[in-house]
């Protein structure tokens, strides 16, 4: 493992952040998000990390800070730095109920199931920004317990999309079927207990006993004759299906979901990470509400969708003697105007009608990352939709605006021609060999060179709207008039006279030079249509994934070079 530098690094920061103590578990997204390639050997990464855990646990808090500063002279500025932000964040949003700094933990709960898409985002940066507002903890959790649809893709998802796009550090990284055997166990003590029992009633039935409020028969088996059907289960011996394990409750609670809720069934599909070694398996509330115990959870924030579950996620934690959590519902996140179904986008994949899960039409993570959505995008729109009681309805003209608003402080500004014709310009004076250009109307610097040229390409449209002896300006370059079809004269460079002009003029255009530097790119829009571009020269020099703006068009996001040279580009906005 070749981590080392930076595991110790994570190590000691963790551990000044705890008291001297630092938890392996919290390391290994910070790892990860550097280096991605080290999740494809979980077992050697583990072993690295518990290795350096353990040297840092044995120094001193003092020691742990000198070690520190020798490997990060920046720790101490950086830290002011981030109490800075969360000061600012604090501002931002609301108060929590029973909130206490340095005490709150939440948790980030996706299913391996799927690919996250916008609304996931919006659910897991909300409890990740309040842990960090009250200087708590965010615990990274796969809640991994429904073996026939999860996957280590899924998985991988998560690191890649959630973890390293939207910069999400969790404190600490559990998946929840290693935590099998202990399910079992508490499974076992409310056999033991006379509180659970097995059932074999078809699903049809047990939904209609629980509507009428009628008792299950199998209430009334033994302690024995339930340990006996238990064990069998977890032999993989009934049918699969056959049975499964409900709470004793009250079947005649007003709240439907406290009427014998099942809390395990039989499943014997193979699981991503437990492969066949487990044959039942816990239904979401058991396992949330254990869980939520486990990770030493104070809130949960989630949507209202869940209201109903509260009592009977609170029944169970109480069963356990785990302390109560504070949940706080807000609105649903609807996504609209894209599918978010994992099962009907992957049939679109299949069929060829989608190109991927980064299909443009997508509002999946990857998609947006490919279509240019800055990750700050994402958290100052968890920050404006907070904990709203009201739905909140998600489109992908919502996360745009936000990202339009951040880019067009920071985007560097291109031309981009789409559409071209080449005009000549004449009487071009022969010392004007290029124009000074700004990468951004910001700069204090024009830093951005482009070549003068006898021919240029401009778009057809704009061609088409300058009349015979009509005065335009290439922007921020020069004034020429057209002379006649494709053939203009040089008047200025000088825009103060164009702007004053007492003539009628034809406005500012974009152009490129036709020197034979112009590049050629394809920019993949919405629809999967592409658009020919001829773009200018200093495009070349920028990097793939950065998010451009190309004047009087779009956004877009430089994707890749293909093999014959082409620039490709996606579209994010306009």
């Amino acid at each position: 493992m070749v981590f080392e530098d930076l595991i110790t690094r994570l190590a000691l920061e963790n551990a000044l952040k705890f008291k001297g103590v630092a938890n392996p578990k919290a390391l290994i997204g910070g790892v990860i998000r550097a280096h991605p390639e080290a999740k494809t050997n979980m077992d050697s990464l583990m072993t690295s990390i518990n290795e350096i855990v353990s040297l840092v646990n044995n120094k001193s808090l003092d020691e742990q800070k000198s070690w520190l500063l020798s490997l990060d002279p920046d720790f101490e500025s950086r830290k002011a730095s981030l109490k800075k932000e969360r000061r600012e964040q604090r501002a931002l949003l609301p108060e929590l109920p029973n909130a206490i700094v340095g005490k709150v933990v939440t948790r980030i709960p996706p299913e391996p199931s799927k690919y996250n898409h916008l609304g996931h985002a919006m659910s897991f940066l909300i409890n990740y920004l309040y842990a960090k507002k009250y200087d708590g903890k965010a615990i990274l959790r796969f809640d991994d317990t429904n073996p026939e649809k999860e996957t280590q893709e899924f998985v991988d998802a998560v690191f890649e999309d959630v973890v390293n796009y939207l910069g999400i550090q969790p404190d600490e990284i559990v998946f929840a079927s290693d935590h099998m055997d202990k399910y079992y166990s508490m499974a076992e003590k409310l056999i033991d207990d006379g509180l659970a029992y097995v059932c074999s009633c078809s699903q049809e039935m047990i939904k209609d006993n629980r509507r009428h409020m009628k008792l299950c028969p199998h209430r009334t088996l033994s302690v024995s004759e339930n340990k006996h059907l238990w064990s069998e289960m977890k032999l993989g011996i009934p049918e699969e299906g056959s049975l499964v394990l409900r709470l004793k409750i009250d079947m005649s609670h007003k709240n439907a979901v406290m009427r014998d809720p099942v809390i395990f069934r039989l499943s014997y599909a193979n699981h991503y990470r437990q492969k066949n070694k487990y044959k039942v398996w816990p239904m979401y509330d058991f396992e949330t509400s254990i869980e939520e115990g486990f990770c030493g959870v104070t809130h949960v924030l989630r949507s209202n969708e869940f209201d109903q579950r509260i009592e009977l996620q609170n029944f169970i934690a109480g069963l356990f003697d785990f302390p109560p959590v504070t949940y706080k519902h807000y609105g649903r996140y609807n996504v609209i105007g894209a599918s978010t179904q994992g099962r009907e986008i992957r049939a679109l994949i299949e069929s060829g009608k989608y190109i991927g899960w980064d299909d443009p039409r997508l509002v999946t993570l990857r998609a947006l990352k490919r279509r240019g959505i800055l990750r700050e995008s994402f958290y100052e729109l968890a920050q404006k939709i907070g904990l709203s009681k009201t739905q909140t309805n998600l489109d992908f003209s919502v996360i745009a605006s936000v990202n339009r608003s951040l880019l067009d402080k920071s985007a560097k500004r291109f031309f981009a021609v789409k559409d071209p014709v080449v005009i000549s310009v004449k009487n071009i004076p022969e010392d004007l060999k290029f124009f000074l250009l700004k990468f951004h109307p910001d700069n204090s610097k024009h830093d951005r060179k482009i070549n003068c040229s006898k021919d240029y390409f401009i778009e057809r449209s704009d061609l088409e709207n300058i009349e015979d002896g009509q005065l335009v300006r290439l922007m921020d370059a020069m004034n020429i008039r057209r002379v006649s079809e494709t053939t203009f004269e040089f008047v200025s460079t000088d825009y103060d006279s164009f702007k004053t002009s007492s003539e009628k003029t034809a406005g500012l255009i974009h152009f490129v030079p036709k020197d034979g530097n112009e590049l050629k790119a394809s920019l993949l829009m919405p629809d999967l249509s592409e658009t020919d571009l001829i773009c200018e020269s200093n495009l070349g020099r920028e990097k793939p994934g950065v998010v451009v703006q190309f004047e009087r068009f779009a956004f877009a996001r430089f994707d890749h070079v293909k093999k014959d040279g082409t620039i490709s580009l996606w579209f994010s906005h306009e």
